[in-house]
């Protein structure tokens, strides 16, 4: 239910929309005089407030700059309906410019009352919502740790963020290069543009091109409508190319001139299109060496990596392993909306000493799992299944026949090497040497299943 408090000196005007508003459902308190209202304002603020211009004492535009002040910073400005007589329009129309929502003309259309007083409060519940998104999105680029290694890389990267030169972000898989992406966008002055980002590797070749530049109505088979495309929507912001390294040689090229031009043209279209684009590219390819190899262009590796940035893998880090998992509990434990556990301290020096092939991402899967499977209220050593570890401590020679224990040992490990690579099928064929079509079998066979309900990724 929302609060909506009336500041008028007429009787009548408060007792006729503190009536309406109380059938439509909303909490109504009243004030006589600006000083009042500011008073009730300060003791339990509103969702909307609702103004006369003219007032005893205070008037209403002074009012209203009060209110303004209230507001926390950051927070959206509570929204103020204006109510005006004859005669006081232009006072009024100035009141909007100092930030009222909008203004109801005496006499009053009940009508016209209850929808302004819904819309206001719908635009006001759309910007929390908003602010909180981003609030959840900032929080989400936090690169938690305090080791000497993590100190220096934020370091660069808030040096980098100062720039709109290009950056390269390289690293193993797993090892945060999408966050350190992220942040250097939102330290940056197009912090509050777009960020857009498109993976490399799991888009298909014959289609990346359309993905990137977007393509006109009829540009092919299935483009029943003209779309944008990763670059025009990352006008003004910031576009992240993920796994650089697995575009195709032609895509290359394409991928080159639009950088060096900041101009385009759609899949099936002949008007070249401006922007201004900020590129972040990552990726856990080696590219001098494709170059090296021929696999990646020359000219293109030397357009992208004018800023250089390495991310440390978590075994090169241990020191922030804790800091990182009481991170991702606190996260997780809110994202699930269940009571935050404790981590004993036999478990975080276990985790400390694992060396994490998968990085931060396995840790995070590892402690997702430990937050959902665990009964308790806490989290112990013996709780703490880690790969290369077999469930419950149990052996694989327990197993009767060597089929039996291949079949566990299998299962086993393709759940782990799945959690490593985010539930990313084509990833996980490539990291153990095995085909897409082939581990698609085993995980059919195995019956095995993404976690908390959600689906394997190609």
């Amino acid at each position: 239910m929302s609060n909506v408090l009336i500041i008028d000196d007429e009787e009548n005007i408060r007792e006729s929309l503190s009536d309406i508003l109380a059938d439509e459902g909303y909490h109504v308190l009243t004030a006589a005089s600006a000083e009042q209202g500011l008073d009730s304002i300060r003791r339990d603020p509103p969702d909307l407030v609702l103004l006369d211009i003219w007032l005893p004492g205070l008037d209403g535009a002074q009012a209203l700059k009060e209110i303004a002040k209230m507001g926390e910073a950051g927070q959206p400005p509570m929204p103020v309906i204006m109510i005006t007589g004859h005669g006081t329009i232009e006072l009024t129309v100035k009141t909007i410019r100092d930030g009222a929502y909008d203004f109801l003309e005496k006499p009053l259309s009940m009508d016209r009352v209850i929808l302004t007083v819904s819309r206001a409060l719908e635009k006001s519940r759309l910007e929390n919502e908003n602010l909180a998104l981003k609030s959840s999105l900032k929080a989400k680029t936090l690169l938690v740790g305090s080791s000497p290694l993590m100190a220096d890389l934020k370091a660069r990267i808030e040096m980098a963020a100062a720039s709109a030169s290009k950056v390269l972000i390289t690293g193993e898989s797993g090892s945060g290069k999408e966050l350190a992406a992220r942040l250097l966008h939102y330290l940056s002055p197009r912090g509050k543009m777009s960020f857009v980002e498109i993976n490399c590797a799991a888009i298909p070749q014959e289609l990346i091109e359309s993905e990137l530049f977007g393509h006109e109505k009829g540009a092919f088979t299935g483009a029943a409508e003209a779309r944008k495309g990763k670059f025009e929507l990352a006008d003004k912001g910031s576009l992240f190319l993920d796994e650089v390294g697995d575009m195709s040689l032609a895509t290359q090229a394409k991928v080159l001139r639009a950088i060096e031009t900041q101009e385009f043209q759609k899949v099936g279209g002949s008007r070249s299109i401006k922007v201004d684009v900020r590129l972040i590219a990552a990726t856990n390819k080696d590219l001098a060496k494709a170059v090296k190899k021929g696999e990646f262009r020359e000219d293109l590796y030397y357009r992208i990596n004018v800023i250089p940035i390495e991310m440390p893998p978590l075994r090169a880090r241990r020191e922030d392993i804790p800091a990182l998992a009481e991170h991702f509990l606190a996260s997780l434990s809110a994202e699930y909306g269940r009571a935050p556990k404790k981590i004993s301290k036999e478990a975080l020096k276990k985790l400390a000493q694992y060396n994490w092939p998968g990085n931060v991402r396995e840790l995070r899967n590892v402690i997702e799992r430990l937050l959902i499977m665990g009964n308790s209220g806490s989290i112990e050593e013996k709780d703490i299944l880690l790969s290369g570890e077999t469930s419950g401590g149990e052996d694989y020679s327990k197993f009767g026949g060597l089929k039996e224990a291949r079949d566990a040992f299998e299962k086993d490990f393709i759940l782990k090497k799945l959690a490593e690579n985010s539930w990313n099928v084509s990833r996980t064929a490539e990291a153990i040497g095995v085909e897409r079509s082939n581990l698609h079998r085993k995980i059919k066979s195995y019956g095995i299943d993404a976690p908390r309900g959600g689906e394997l990724e190609e």
